[in-house]
Parts: structure tokens; C-alpha cells; sequence
């Protein structure tokens, strides 16, 4: 499910090496342009990556935290502390860039939605304005309008912003 969402992890042990880690975490360091294959490769990148924390970084100590990196691609660190006995901690990483969707298919079964108003529903949860998405479909505001409205009876929502919150909660859904 984490990897769904985007959220990635990695588990480091005692000597602050990683160990084991989720495609999330993975394609994190890979879009900031890191090779990140292996274990030694993802350890040297979050090191590179913790380089860039504008406080002094003591492991086990660091709440979330905005990096900002060299392309500018923000990503958000934390990194747990002990959480085992033998000192194996975990760091989740958050590239702020990424996007979940919704299944569009699973949208459609549960709100009985058109295929119109499905894929109204997915341009809204990736953050395009109504007018931009009348625009570039060529269509009426009054169109985009009367499947908004229709969108917001099917969903039982009320608001825009109700919407786009509620795709992004069933964005984790298969």
C-alpha cells in the first residue's frame, strides 16, 4: 500500500546501511537522478539525499523534514529511530512530486460513475481547474459544471476540495 501512495521506506540497520527498502523509496532516489539498485547504491544516495537537511542530522532524532534537492524536486524525510532491539530503524520518504490516482475502473463501480465524469473526476484529483479541463476538452464551462455537480450527488460530496480529498483516500484501492 505504500507504494501505492507513494511512500517510500527504508530500513536501515545499526550502522545506518540499508537493508531492505520498497519500490517507492527506490523510484524516490531514481527521479532525483540516483542509481539506486542495490543496497549500497540506496545507502550512499540517502546519505547524499541527508546531506541536504539544513540542521545537523542525528539518526534517531530527526522529525519530518522538507529536503529540498539539487533539481529542486522536493522530498520529505523522516526517519523513525531504534524500533528494534537490534538498533534497525526506518526512514520514510515522501517525493512530493508523485502522484497517486484512482483505479478509474474501481471508480466507476463504486459511484456508478459515467466514463465522462470518471475521467473529469481523475483531472480534478491531479489538481486541474474545471476551466482548464473545459479548455482543453473543448467543451462548455456549463458542461464541466453539470458533471461537477453530477460528480458531487454520485460521490456525496459537496466541495470541490471534498472531492480530490476523497479520490485521494481511494487512490490506495486497486
Amino acid at each position: 500500500m505504500l507504494d501505492r501512495i507513494g511512500c517510500g521506506f527504508l530500513v536501515l540497520n545499526r550502522e545506518k546501511k540499508v537493508v531492505e527498502w520498497n519500490i517507492a523509496a527506490q523510484s524516490t532516489f531514481e527521479r532525483q537522478g540516483e542509481t539506486a539498485g542495490t543496497a549500497p547504491e540506496l545507502t550512499a544516495a540517502l546519505r547524499r539525499l541527508v546531506a541536504n537537511v539544513p540542521t545537523n542530522f542525528l539518526p534517531g532524532s530527526l522529525s519530518w523534514v522538507v529536503i529540498r534537492t539539487t533539481d529542486d524536486r522536493p522530498v520529505i524525510l523522516n526517519e523513525g529511530g531504534v524500533i528494534a532491539p537490534d538498533g534497525t530503524s526506518i526512514v520514510a520518504l515522501l517525493d512530493r512530486e508523485t502522484r497517486s490516482s484512482a483505479n478509474p475502473q474501481t471508480l466507476q463501480k463504486m459511484f456508478g460513475l459515467t466514463s465522462a465524469e470518471t475521467q473529469l473526476a481523475m483531472r480534478l484529483a491531479q489538481g486541474d481547474a474545471p476551466l482548464e479541463i473545459a479548455r482543453s476538452w473543448h467543451l462548455s464551462r456549463t458542461t464541466i459544471r453539470s458533471q461537477l455537480a453530477s460528480l458531487f450527488a454520485k460521490t456525496e460530496t459537496k466541495r470541490q476540495g471534498e472531492l480530490v480529498a476523497l479520490l485521494g483516500r481511494i487512490s490506495v484501492l486497486p
